[in-house]
């Protein structure tokens, strides 16, 4: 299975490949919903909607690791499609040294700095403390989600996207079970749903570690010569950081405009609550697709064959388009029972605002789909910078318009929703003429040999 990125059929081989990660995060999405679900529906909108913010600022801080373990995943890629086996064993080490060290930081700074981010957010007073009792419990888990993000990252690097869905699915399945027991039956309101969630993501990441380990010991044996270098960590940072910046840069964006939608109140909070769940569920497999995307460029881009790079290219946008509108048409049918997934039929305010989001954004999801794919193309052929500057388009533009949109009497919160596919399509236009105009330089025909460098 290691090869097949490099030498089997090119769509076959990404689609194959990108299934299980899509099914993996569908499922990841799925503990994240049963969360909102049973929170919703038994502990009411205002717990909703604590939960609901508290998951925008768990993405955010998450999304660093996130970003770590995406642009090492790269190097991995790009080390084990040149065959380079003593550089992978080294940027292994590297690696892992400096995603452990942000997690412990991570942990440091949000609990000396929870009761201030929490003002920040323009927390209403009756959510505050249902967010403030969630997240002392939910962070707990940011060893487990450093630890599955790193040893998936690494797994699928070397073509095995699989394993890394299986301890989902344990996960996923334990998390819905203890959400209800933990919640429903012994009534232990939001820090039950928390405490379900910090479970199931330690079985998953120990699992994981553990399985690797014992799967590929080459990687982690004590060899001559492999040694934890301050080059292998500049080498990983240089990719890594500006993955993780761009990973930041977007939930950063979400985060920010989670502050202004904070500002219209409880019913507003907890129709965003559910319709980003919702959104972030339907254009996930372009999301994963684009990261499936990214790993075959990367083998193909260390392998020197550009022919597949290209090949691929082409494939691929064709391919998240088409997904793309039919999960579009899809949500915007179904928007109003989706919405009743979350919130109870008698709260019409939260649902029809719901509803109004998820048909304004969901019709537009081709836009992020080509997006995602502009990130892995730019992250797999050493240009992690251009991902970042297609974040910062997409994100600030979100962010610019979301306040002066809504900020006209006549627009209002609709111009908060606007505000996400006007960002898309300026970051795709963008995307597509860096491409066009350096296409001959990106993939030219020899990809030279030997060391990757970051630009």
């Amino acid at each position: 299975m290691e090869n097949e990125l490099t030498k089997k059929p090119v769509i076959r081989t990404m689609l194959l490949f990108a299934v299980p990660m899509i099914l993996g995060d569908l499922l990841q999405q799925g503990y994240n919903i049963a969360d909102t679900v049973i929170v919703g529906h038994f502990l009411g909108t205002n717990a909703l909607a604590a939960v609901g913010s508290a998951f925008s600022l768990m993405t955010f801080l998450t999304s660093i690791l996130l970003g770590l373990a995406m642009g090492s995943g790269t190097v991995f890629s790009i080390r084990f499609g040149q065959g380079d086996r003593h550089g992978l064993k080294e940027g292994i080490l590297a690696s892992f040294a400096l995603l452990s060290g942000v997690a412990v930081l991570l942990n440091i700074i949000i609990y000396l700095g929870l009761d201030w981010i929490i003002w920040v957010l323009q927390t209403p007073a009756e959510v505050a403390p249902l967010m403030r009792e969630y997240l002392m419990v939910i962070f707990a888990g940011m060893a487990a989600i450093f630890l599955y993000n790193f040893f998936a990252a690494l797994l699928r690097s070397l073509g095995n996207s699989v394993v890394p869905l299986v301890f989902l699915a344990i996960s996923a399945g334990l998390n819905i079970g203890l959400d209800l027991w933990f919640v429903a039956g012994l009534e232990r309101g939001v820090a039950g749903a928390a405490e379900a969630t910090v479970i199931s993501q330690y079985v998953s990441g120990i699992g994981i570690a553990v399985y690797t380990k014992i799967k590929f010991p080459a990687y982690f044996k004590r060899e001559k010569g492999v040694r934890l270098r301050l080059c292998r960590v500049r080498e990983i940072t240089g990719f890594s950081a500006l993955t993780c910046l761009q990973q930041s840069i977007m939930n950063l964006g979400i985060l920010a405009v989670q502050g202004l939608v904070n500002s219209y109140g409880a019913a507003v909070m907890a129709a965003f609550a559910a319709a980003v769940k919702i959104d972030a569920f339907a254009y996930l497999p372009v999301q994963d697709f684009g990261n499936a995307f990214s790993i075959f460029a990367a083998q193909n881009y260390g392998a020197r064959r550009p022919d597949r790079i290209r090949k691929g290219i082409r494939a691929a946008f064709l391919t998240s388009f088409v997904f793309s509108v039919l999960v579009s048409l899809c949500v915007f049918v179904f928007a109003r029972p989706l919405m009743r997934l979350f919130i109870d039929a008698a709260d019409t305010a939260a649902i029809e605002e719901g509803v109004r989001y998820l048909r304004i954004e969901g019709s537009f999801y081709f836009l992020i789909g080509w997006l995602f794919l502009f990130y892995g193309l730019y992250r797999a052929l050493g240009k992690p910078g251009m991902s970042v500057v297609l974040t910062v388009v997409s994100l600030g533009m979100r962010v610019v318009l979301a306040y002066v949109l809504s900020g006209i009497s006549s627009v209002g919160v609709v111009g908060i929703w606007w505000s996400v596919p006007i960002g898309w399509i300026l970051s795709d236009a963008l995307g597509a003429g860096y491409y066009f105009a350096k296409r001959r330089r990106l993939v030219p025909e020899q990809v030279p040999a030997g060391e990757v460098k970051i630009e």
